[in-house]
């Protein structure tokens, strides 16, 4: 049996980035437009990454729950559903709509800019971009509130295990889970709080990136709710967040991105935050960074993009197998991925 191939998921972390959303326009010549590109986008890849190897061009190619279901019907990824939204109090993690997510990553964003333009001009007319953002790497891997992020992002056989669908879901085996949100921070605010103030709220000293010690590290802390154990191990995810903003609007921002092997261990982390653990115990990061945007999206491997065809029989095929998903109901806060236990 040939081998399946994953899209670059854990692709090196690079100094530019560029996320783009679309939603899907009606009709059968946009669903053809986008299974196009799906074979095709490799072969783009390469053509921009050859003018500069060393620049690390990849592209993660995503699809939400109804594009999916409207350019490939059954089967489907067992665990994609629409992003569920998340209310408690002042504090809310919006769903916002996204058929297609395209992440794009190099060492140069000329060179990112060129792959984005060169997949929306196959897509004009089919499909449309709802957001955009370009990310940049903020001195040492730090986001715009000071501190590092991403550390403790595993690699190797780590990020494959934690990324990585195995036969849980044989039939979409080297596939992985997505889920984006974008914060804007209130950094007035947070650079007003004393240094010493921000490392409780966050865990972590912020010049050393030193995680704090369990006994003065508060349990609502950023890195203590974002800790999920599943029968005694500490199940991860891989981060690739970037930081954005513009400077004259006042704009300023984190994109987060991030990979799992299933949707449940992130969402968890979000039930953790945003309601807290126990309730009430909510993350204090959200008293100064607003969630404008999520989406959950499936990564299936590159081996099935490249099988992806554009014949019309294959469209209609995958038109009348369409199982549109009931809207997402409240969370109960039980993911049922056995036992979820933080570090505090």
């Amino acid at each position: 049996m040939p081998r399946t191939v994953p899209q670059a998921v854990a692709a090196p972390l690079t100094r530019a980035a560029i996320f783009l959303v679309m939603t899907i326009g009606p009709g059968v010549e946009s669903r053809a437009a986008v299974r196009s590109l799906c074979a095709d986008l490799s072969a783009l890849v390469r053509a921009v990454g050859f003018r500069d190897s060393a620049a690390a061009v990849s592209c993660v190619m995503g699809f939400g729950s109804e594009g999916w279901d409207r350019l490939f019907g059954q089967p489907r990824p067992a665990e994609l559903h629409p992003f569920r939204e998340i209310r408690s109090g002042a504090r809310h993690a919006v769903s916002t709509p996204g058929d297609v997510l395209f992440h794009i990553r190099a060492q140069r964003m000329d060179l990112c800019f060129e792959l984005a333009m060169q997949i929306t001009a196959r897509l004009e007319g089919a499909a449309v971009a709802v957001d955009e953002v370009h990310g940049f790497r903020y001195f040492d891997a730090r986001d715009l509130l000071g501190f590092v992020d991403g550390t403790e992002n595993p690699d190797g056989d780590a990020a494959t295990d934690a990324t990585m669908v195995g036969e849980e879901d044989a039939a979409f085996s080297g596939g992985s889970y997505v889920i984006v949100q974008k914060y804007l921070h209130d950094l007035q605010g947070w650079n007003a709080l004393p240094t010493e103030t921000q490392e409780l709220i966050i865990g972590r000293k912020k010049l050393s990136d030193i995680e704090l010690d369990d006994s003065i590290k508060p349990t609502s802390a950023h890195s203590a709710l974002t800790v999920i154990v599943e029968n005694g191990a500490e199940v991860k995810i891989l981060r690739d967040n970037m930081p954005f903003g513009r400077v004259s609007q006042g704009e300023f921002g984190t994109y987060f991105i991030g990979y799992s092997r299933s949707p449940r261990t992130i969402e968890q982390m979000l039930q953790n935050m945003f309601i807290g653990r126990p309730p009430g115990n909510y993350d204090r990061l959200l008293d100064f960074s607003r969630a404008v945007t999520g989406s959950l999206f499936f990564v299936p491997s590159a081996t099935f993009l490249e099988d992806v065809s554009d014949a019309p029989a294959d469209i209609a095929a995958a038109a009348a197998a369409q199982t549109p998903q009931p809207n997402s109901t409240p969370h109960d806060g039980s993911l049922g991925i056995g036992s979820l236990k933080g570090h505090s």
